[in-house]
């Protein structure tokens, strides 16, 4: 009993299954059946216009000529003479700082060549200190030699040594000479003779002519006198 209840609710529900299946088949063959019936009458509006009336379009075609490239040229046309603005300012400014340069440097000029003549007043000055120095150097030697290899005096038949100092004109470098060459007193510049004056100037070369022009035989005789009552 229940197997047969079960086989009939089975064949029921497969009855209803190809229903139902049935059912969606028919629903869409009527659907599309609507929609090819729908179809063709939008198409059919179409398909009446005379196929003659489809050159009427062809007097569109002139409006296609194109005119837009034209402001492209005006543009670069503008930017090239923005360019040439430009150009034209910087070598108006470059010209006018050159122009400022060459006024600069012709005034100064003068402090230019005053600065120069400085210079080589200032070499001149420094040589001539080298020079003097040199001269010093000479002259300080000479007085060490002096010093280092004057003999004794000769103090035999003679006084006291005078001041030679007292004669203007004799240092005590010119002192120290002289009494290396044997000169000590007054009395004996006194006595020197012409060939005698020349004779010591010979052996005083570092002092050419200071005998005669500073007249040391008359400044002695007068210091002679002076000091020991006696004329010469």
């Amino acid at each position: 009993m229940l197997s047969l209840i079960g086989r009939a609710s089975f064949l029921r529900q497969e009855v209803c299954r190809i229903v139902i299946i049935f059912s969606l088949i028919v629903i869409a063959v009527i659907a599309a059946l609507v929609g090819y019936f729908v179809g063709t009458r939008q198409r059919s509006p179409a398909g009446g216009i005379p196929a003659t009336a489809a050159p009427a379009a062809t007097p569109v075609a002139p409006a296609a000529t194109p005119v837009a490239p034209a402001p492209p040229a005006v543009e670069e046309r503008v930017g090239t003479d923005g360019f040439g603005d430009e150009k034209a300012r910087l070598i108006r400014s470059r010209d006018s700082e050159a122009a400022a340069l060459r006024r600069e440097l012709t005034d100064r000029e003068p402090a230019i060549d005053r600065l120069a003549a400085f210079t080589r007043e200032r070499a001149e000055l420094f040589r001539t200190l080298a020079d003097t120095r040199a001269e010093t150097t000479r002259y300080r030697q000479l007085v060490i030699d002096i010093e280092t290899n004057a003999p004794p005096p000769i103090l035999a038949g003679m006084g006291e040594p005078d001041d030679l100092k007292l004669i203007v004109g004799i240092g005590p470098v010119l002192e120290r000479m002289l009494h290396s060459l044997g000169i000590m007193t007054f009395r004996q510049i006194a006595r020197w003779t012409d060939r005698e004056v020349a004779e010591f100037d010979a052996k005083l070369p570092e002092f050419p002519g200071r005998i005669v022009r500073d007249q040391w035989v008359t400044q002695a005789r007068a210091l002679h006198q002076s000091k020991y009552g006696e004329r010469l």
